[in-house]
């Protein structure tokens, strides 16, 4: 690594730009000098050799994509340029030999946290209100507006308060450009002080669908319920709907048979009224808020924390500091004997051998390739591919194809052995690395990351985005110290000192790790927790009813005949 350039491994071909690179500069790399025959913004690449059409380009050592036309030395990669490409793989019974990172700062350390009966130990202390359809969801949005000011769960009060200032000028003819938002109340006045928050899964689904979207969707809703961060649940459902009551409580003891948390059922067309189901349903939650109250934080081991590792608004960056960083983390907590869940399964693109070799059974390298080949077989049956998977805000920062933005974002599951392959819904058991089947939308990711029980989430990006969970505290990491400075308000933590040189990848590993116990404690709070952000999106996997279609493939690999379905582009 040179202060302006980048080799990610040996086996590449192309440079990274560290800074932005003007054209006719000359770059010293490794006793050779390349002249640019363009500008090279930061977070692109340019080539090392004079290539021809056809031939192979290598990033982080596997093939990343194939010259398109001939170009030259020092010229810049391009969508234009440059086309995805990924090598096949295939189950060939790997010995991998895994060297655990030094964990002596972190063994004997614990977190604060809420300990359940089935052994399971939360992050935080939510009561959760789940729908079991659509139509419910102004019921809940009444609810929420009832209890969240009330409570102390607002972070919106600042922009109702805003809203009424500039009336109330305009109002009195005064001027609206000197009105100023003012801070939300503290936190502190909340009455229930071991109540971390009152969540709510609103969602359009339940109903109007395809069954099997219906049953996937009970199964996200049971797994929930059941996570070790949630203390009590209401369920409000219509009566009428797919989705059943009845279909929802059984998908939850299936899960787990002893559950015993405070759980309140409510049916609307079962109520007198609206405003007698509304009236009900405050005060049984209420009740159940005072019992959630009396749970204490008690210290646990590390071994029982499950961590979520994601990527999303990714840039030419992410694969260099900020994934590499978490990946280390999630080494530190592999061998701490704790869980890590990684998925968007779109973005293993290209990498799919070199996690096949890291799993050691057999059974979990068979069923990953299974559920690799359904989805991508899904995707181009609709017209897709994962190769389309780079957004144009990827592309602008230099993720030029799927199989670059696939092998940065690898990264961040760190380098232990894959102990399980879970399909969407399926908890994780086992300790170490387990790969989740998700799409690699960031909502929908997180979503089923923390449906599979991931009670921290780690979510590195390069571009800044929002995403948080209703129940799964997600801990923002930027790429690049530009971002985290711009975009102080929703960032966590910096990993921009790697790109600088005055971090290493472990240094700041062992940091996101110490943020995590924080966090885990209630000590710190991340942002998208301060600013409720709940991001919510079931994965649908089967069609709507919107038109009719002879025959329409569903993500099982059949075909359903006069059916009015049409697949939703995924």
């Amino acid at each position: 690594m040179s202060s302006k350039v980048l080799k990610i491994d040996s086996r590449d071909n192309v440079l990274v730009a560290l800074s932005d690179l003007l054209q006719g500069s000359s770059i010293a790399f490794e006793g050779k000098q390349y002249a640019l025959l363009e500008d090279i913004p930061a977070k692109h690449k340019f080539f090392m050799n004079d290539m021809s059409a056809g031939e192979e380009i290598f990033m982080y050592g596997v093939l990343v994509g194939k010259v398109q036309f001939p170009v030259k030395t020092g010229s810049r990669m391009t969508v234009e340029n440059t086309k995805h490409a990924a090598d096949p793989y295939q189950y060939r019974k790997s010995n991998y030999q895994w060297q655990a990172p030094d964990i002596s700062k972190f063994e004997n350390k614990t977190f604060l946290g809420y300990h359940r009966e089935n052994g399971e130990v939360g992050t935080a202390n939510y009561w959760l209100f789940i729908p079991t359809v659509f139509c419910e969801n102004r019921n809940l949005d009444i609810i929420k507006e009832a209890l969240y000011k009330e409570l102390g769960y607002a972070v919106d009060d600042k922009y109702k308060n805003y809203t009424h200032a500039l009336l109330e000028a305009y109002q009195q003819g005064g001027n609206i450009e000197e009105i100023d938002l003012q801070p939300s109340a503290n936190h502190s006045a909340r009455p229930f002080k071991n109540v971390d928050g009152i969540k709510f899964l609103n969602h359009s689904g339940g109903c109007g669908g395809t069954r099997q979207d219906a049953n996937t969707l009970s199964k996200l809703l049971a797994a929930y319920a059941n996570h070790p961060n949630v203390a009590g649940v209401t369920v409000l459902s219509l009566g009428c709907e797919h989705l059943q009551a009845k279909q929802f409580k059984d998908d939850l003891l299936a899960i787990n048979p002893d559950f015993n948390k405070p759980i309140i059922l409510l049916g609307q067309q079962q109520s007198l009224s609206e405003e007698e189901l509304l009236k009900e349903t405050l005060k049984e939650t209420f009740k159940g808020l005072v019992e959630i109250n009396k749970i204490e934080r008690k210290p646990a081991p590390l071994n029982k924390l499950c961590v979520g590792v994601k990527c999303g608004g990714s840039d030419g960056f992410s694969g260099i500091s900020a994934n590499p960083a978490v990946g280390h983390c999630a080494d530190l907590l592999v061998a701490l004997g704790a869980k890590v869940l990684s998925a968007e399964f779109p973005e293993l693109c290209g990498v799919e051998q070199e996690l096949i070799d890291r799993m050691p059974e057999e059974k979990t390298a068979r069923k990953f390739i299974k559920l690799m080949s359904e989805y991508d077989d899904l995707a181009h049956k609709v017209g897709s591919g994962f190769y389309m998977n780079p957004s144009p805000g990827n592309i602008k920062d230099g993720l030029i194809t799927d199989a670059i933005k696939s092998a940065g974002a690898a990264k961040k599951a760190g380098t232990s052995p894959v102990v399980d392959v879970l399909d969407y819904t399926e908890p994780a058991t086992k300790p170490g690395l387990s790969l989740v089947c998700t799409p690699g939308n960031d909502v929908e990711a997180t979503t089923g990351k923390a449906a599979a029980g991931a009670t921290l989430i780690l979510f590195t990006t390069g571009l800044g985005t929002p995403t948080g969970n209703p129940v799964c505290p997600t801990i923002k990491v930027a790429t690049n110290s530009k971002l985290a400075i711009k975009m102080a308000d929703i960032i966590d933590i910096d990993t921009g000192p790697i790109i600088e040189g005055r971090k290493t990848i472990a240094e700041m590993g062992e940091d996101i790790l110490t943020y995590c116990i924080e966090v885990a404690s209630g000590r710190e709070v991340p942002k998208a927790v301060q600013l409720n952000q709940d991001d919510f999106i079931p994965w649908k996997r089967g069609g709507v009813v919107v038109e009719e279609q002879n025959f329409v493939p569903l993500a099982t690999g059949k075909y359903i005949k006069n059916e009015k379905y049409v697949i939703i582009k995924k």
